[in-house]
C-alpha cells in the first residue's frame, strides 16, 4: 500500500521525503520501543565505563563506544527476539537526525581551536597528504585484488572513524557496499585500532630510523584512542620527550579532524573512486569482486535482480501487518520505509535532544542549565543542515552541519564565544552515542554481507591503518629534515 504524505509550510515540509512504495506509518509504540532501547544501550555502555590494560608498551583501551557497538550489535543479530525491517526503518529515521547532531557537536569542538593554525608549521600540515596517499594509493589496490568489489572504496578512502561513518551513511546509504566497507573498518578500528597502532608505533620507534616527532605527527589519524595508544608506546621509548610527543600528536589529530574530513570527502574519495575503476580493470574484477574476462566491469551489482527471501514481521513488531522483505545480491535486506512527516521529524529531534542531555549528564557526571541551551543549538544546526541538504542535494547534510558548527563556534566571530561556552561541557561521544547504538541494532540487515568479507576486510583494515600512519610519518620526517 502506498501512503501519501501531506506537506505543510515551513522548515518541516522541506524535510518530508517523497513517499516510495513499501512505506508504512509507524505506530507510537514502535517509536517508543526503539528510542527507549537505543538510549538504554548507551546508558549501559556509559555505566560500564572506560577500562585500560597494558601489554608491555602497548595499551588496550575499552571505552563506552566499544560497549555500545557490542551491545547494540548483539541486539541486532540475536534471533530470540529479532529486530525486523519496520523497527530498522524507524531506527534509520532516528539515525538520520542523530548522525547530523553528532557532527554538529564535533564541529563545535573544532571551532574554538581554529586560531591554533596560526602556529602550525609545514610538517604538521603535510602529514594530511600522507593519510590520503597511505589509504588510497597503497591500500586500495590490495583491497581490489582481494576481491572486495565496491566495498574496497569504503574500506580504503580513510581510516573510517565516526565522522566518516556518518558521512558514508549520508552519501551512500546503509545498503551500499561502500558503507559496509566503512562500517567494517570502523568496527575493527574501534575494537583493535588502539592496540594495533600502539604496537606499530612501538615497533617503528624502536628502529631508531624515524624522528620521534615525525611519528608523533603520524599519530594524528583522527582517532583519539589510536592516538593515545601510539603516544603511550612512544612515551615509554622516549620518556624525555613524552610531553612534546603528546602535544604534537594532539595538534596533529586536531588538524586531521578539521582538515582531514574535508580532504577525505573532496580529495580522497573522488580519487579513490577513479582509481577503483582502474584497479578493477587491471585485476579483472567486477563490482562484486568476482573475476571477469578481459578485465571489463560488468556492473552486476546494479543490474542483477533481487532474490526474494522470507516474509513476515519481526517479534519486535508482531502486531504490525507483514511486509515482504527482499535480499539483494549483496545480502542486504530491503527494509520498508517509514512514512516521514513533520510529526516524525519532530519526534526524532525531540528524542535526540532528550537522549543527548541524559547521556551527557550520565557520562560527565554533571549537568548545567547551559547544557540544555547547547543541545538546543546543536539541534537547530542539525535542522538547518538537513534543510540545506534538501535544497542543495549535491552537498550532504554531514558537510553542511560540520561547516556550520565549526564556523559558528569559532571564537573570532561575535557569536562564537557564546556557542562555545554553551557546548563546551557537552561530550559528543556521550551525547551522540545513540547514533552508534542505532547502527549496531541495524546490524541484522548487514550480517550476511559482513560475513562474506571474512578475513579479507581484516587484512585491508590493518593495511589502511598501517599505510596511513607510516605515510604520514614519512612525509613529516622529510619535512623536518629537508
Amino acid at each position: 500500500m502506498r501512503n501519501e504524505a501531506k506537506t505543510t509550510g515551513g522548515t518541516a515540509s522541506v524535510l518530508v521525503d517523497a513517499v516510495p512504495s513499501h512505506t508504512f506509518r509507524a505506530r507510537p509504540a514502535l517509536w517508543f520501543a526503539m528510542i527507549a532501547l537505543s538510549t538504554a544501550v548507551c546508558a549501559a555502555a556509559i555505566m560500564i565505563g572506560t577500562h585500560k590494560f597494558h601489554l608491555g608498551p602497548a595499551a588496550i583501551v575499552l571505552m563506552p563506544i566499544l560497549w555500545t557497538v557490542l551491545i547494540g550489535g548483539f541486539l541486532g543479530v540475536q534471533r530470540w527476539k529479532p529486530i525486523g525491517g519496520r523497527a530498522r526503518a524507524v531506527s534509520t529515521h532516528l539515525m538520520d537526525v542523530s548522525i547530523v547532531f553528532f557532527l554538529a557537536g564535533l564541529g563545535t569542538q573544532i571551532g574554538p581551536s581554529l586560531t591554533k593554525f596560526t602556529n602550525i608549521g609545514p610538517a604538521i600540515l603535510l602529514q594530511e597528504v600522507g593519510h590520503v596517499v597511505g589509504t588510497v594509493i597503497l591500500a586500495l589496490p590490495v583491497a581490489v585484488a582481494l576481491g572486495l568489489g565496491r566495498t574496497a572504496i569504503g574500506a580504503t578512502w580513510s581510516i573510517d572513524r565516526e565522522s566518516y561513518l556518518a558521512f558514508a551513511i549520508q552519501r551512500f546509504g546503509v545498503r551500499s557496499p561502500e558503507y559496509r566497507g566503512v562500517f567494517a573498518v570502523w568496527v575493527l578500528g574501534s575494537v583493535f585500532g588502539a592496540v594495533f597502532i600502539s604496537l606499530l608505533a612501538g615497533l617503528l620507534g624502536g628502529l631508531d630510523f624515524f624522528d620521534p616527532r615525525a611519528l608523533a605527527l603520524g599519530l594524528g589519524l583522527g582517532s583519539a584512542s589510536m592516538m593515545l595508544g601510539g603516544v603511550g608506546a612512544l612515551s615509554i621509548l622516549y620518556p624525555e620527550m613524552a610531553g612534546e610527543i603528546m602535544a604534537l600528536a594532539a595538534l596533529s589529530n586536531l588538524v586531521t579532524n578539521i582538515v582531514g574530513f574535508y580532504a577525505g570527502v573532496f580529495i580522497a574519495l573522488p580519487m579513490c573512486q577513479k582509481l577503483y575503476t582502474m584497479w578493477s580493470r587491471i585485476f579483472g574484477r567486477d563490482d562484486l569482486g568476482r573475476r571477469v574476462r578481459g578485465g571489463a566491469l560488468l556492473g552486476s551489482a546494479a543490474g542483477s535482480k533481487p532474490a526474494h527471501a522470507r516474509s513476515g514481521a519481526a517479534a519486535v513488531e508482531a502486531d504490525e501487518p507483514a511486509v515482504t522483505d527482499t535480499v539483494d545480491v549483496n545480502g542486504i535486506e530491503a527494509d520498508p520505509s517509514v512514512l516521514r512527516s513533520p510529526k516524525t521529524w519532530l519526534t526524532a529531534f525531540a528524542a535526540t535532544g532528550v537522549a543527548g542531555i541524559l547521556l551527557n549528564t550520565l557520562g560527565t557526571g554533571s549537568m548545567r542549565p547551559q547544557d540544555v541551551v547547547g543541545v538546543t543549538i546543536l539541534l537547530v544546526l542539525t535542522a538547518i543542515a538537513l534543510v540545506l541538504a534538501k535544497l542543495v542535494p549535491a552537498v550532504p547534510s554531514s558537510i553542511w552541519v560540520l561547516a556550520l558548527a565549526t564556523i559558528a563556534s569559532a571564537t573570532f566571530l561575535p557569536i562564537g564565544p557564546f556557542i562555545a561556552s554553551t557546548t563546551q561541557n557537552i561530550n559528543v561521544l556521550f551525547a551522540g552515542l545513540p547514533m552508534i547504538a542505532l547502527i549496531g541494532m541495524s546490524l541484522g540487515r548487514d550480517v550476511k554481507a559482513l560475513r562474506s568479507l571474512s578475513w579479507k576486510i581484516i587484512i585491508v583494515a590493518l593495511m589502511t591503518f598501517t599505510a596511513s600512519f607510516v605515510a604520514a610519518a614519512v612525509i613529516a620526517q622529510v619535512a623536518f629534515h629537508f
